[in-house]
């Protein structure tokens, strides 16, 4: 086999997320590092920013677990992986990897699989069906939390893993950077939004579901208002509800009942992230259940943004308390009013000591070249062993 690495990575979709961007990511490294790099996707809006004579893509209906796709997506991909001579398959998510699991064999390819999010189960034929993502050459993990989790739920298979490591997902720290960001462009932000110079602005990026706490954000705002006695702020929900409109009406409400209807915007997409972060004061991810990495919290700090999150999952791990950002008691509204009243009693030295530790924290762990090499120097490993 040839020892020129030719990675294909399988996704269900390139939207957003941070499997989708990390996925992106890597795609053009390996180009830099002279390896062919293929992807296989469904679809997703990250395809228009793709360099084509880089990377080479593949639409195929790899989302869908439905058996009869999931054959015809077999012998596709069994064809694309003997025609290009790919030595290393990784997939991103489990509906692909029963694809992805029989291709190998019938290759004789390396391959990797990445656990992004803990994926829970109710009954042994969910687990059984989760667990196909641990029958590869290569487990990746994306955060300690999710090590941790493999090996409590899954712990029968970890004898049978080859090989089962971390590798902490990374961010771009020169696309979030907030020495890059342009005045201009703040200011059409905030016009956008019709926000005053003088708010104070408290930033909730994700998209609106239940599990990640836009509820207990509220309740946080109201108590913020009522018992701190703050009124010079405004909170932006940025992210889309994805279809679930009756969640959006129950937060529509609830902000109605606390009288919070000019103090709360809903913003579905921000053109620019970094711009979004730029422009606030405060950052917030507030998830009632485990953030598997946490990369909100990773891209504040990046920009230099005091971060207020839950204190369980990915965030734990990503943020020093009290060093980079603060973490408050998971579904507590009322402890995290009290961060969020906390931070806006800092002066501006403490608050740049908070911004420069925590961008310095990013650089040296989470920095999407970090994340990179240590993936591209796996997949050395593997077709050299």
């Amino acid at each position: 086999m040839s020892s020129k690495l030719k990675v294909l990575q399988v996704i269900p979709r390139l939207g957003y997320g941070g499997a989708e961007i990390g996925c992106y990511d890597l795609a053009h490294y390996l180009k830099e590092q002279k390896s062919s790099s293929f992807i296989a996707t469904s679809g997703g809006e990250l395809l228009k920013y793709i360099d084509k004579k880089k990377v080479k893509l593949f639409r195929l209906p790899v989302h869908s677990k439905n058996p009869l796709l999931i054959l015809i997506n077999i012998l596709i991909l069994t064809f694309i992986v003997l025609f290009y001579k790919v030595n290393i398959l990784h997939v991103r998510s489990r509906a692909p990897a029963w694809s992805c699991y029989y291709v190998s064999k019938i290759t004789r390819c390396k391959l990797v699989t990445t656990f992004h999010g803990t994926y829970n189960f109710n009954n042994s034929i969910k687990k059984k069906y989760n667990a196909i993502m641990l029958k590869s050459d290569c487990v990746i993990a994306g955060s300690n939390f999710i090590f941790s989790h493999i090996k409590e739920k899954y712990s029968e298979y970890i004898s049978k893993i080859k090989k089962f490591l971390v590798i902490f997902r990374g961010i771009n720290t020169e696309y979030y950077d907030p020495d890059k960001i342009k005045e201009s462009d703040r200011i059409k932000f905030l016009n956008k939004l019709n926000i005053e110079g003088n708010k104070k602005i408290i930033l909730m990026p994700g998209r609106l579901t239940e599990w990640k706490g836009q509820e207990i954000f509220i309740e946080a705002l109201n108590e913020l208002k009522t018992k701190y006695g703050y009124k010079n702020f405004i909170a932006i929900l940025l992210g889309s509800d994805q279809g679930r409109k009756i969640y959006k009406k129950k937060l529509i409400r609830l902000i109605e009942r606390f009288r919070l209807n000019n103090e709360v915007i809903f913003l579905e997409h921000a053109p620019s992230m970094p711009v979004a972060y730029s422009v606030s004061n405060v950052v917030v991810s507030a998830s009632i259940e485990p953030e598997a990495f946490g990369r909100i919290s990773v891209e504040a700090q990046s920009m230099k943004k005091p971060i207020v999150a839950s204190d369980i999952g990915g965030s734990r791990e990503t943020i020093v308390d009290n060093k980079t950002g603060l973490l408050f008691r998971s579904s507590d509204h009322h402890s995290l009013s009290e961060k969020l009243d906390f931070v806006f009693r800092l002066d501006d030295t403490s608050l740049n000591v908070m911004g420069n530790n925590g961008r310095k924290n990013v650089q040296k762990k989470f920095n999407v070249e970090k994340m990179c090499f240590s993936t591209y120097s796996e997949y050395k490993k593997l077709i050299n062993a």
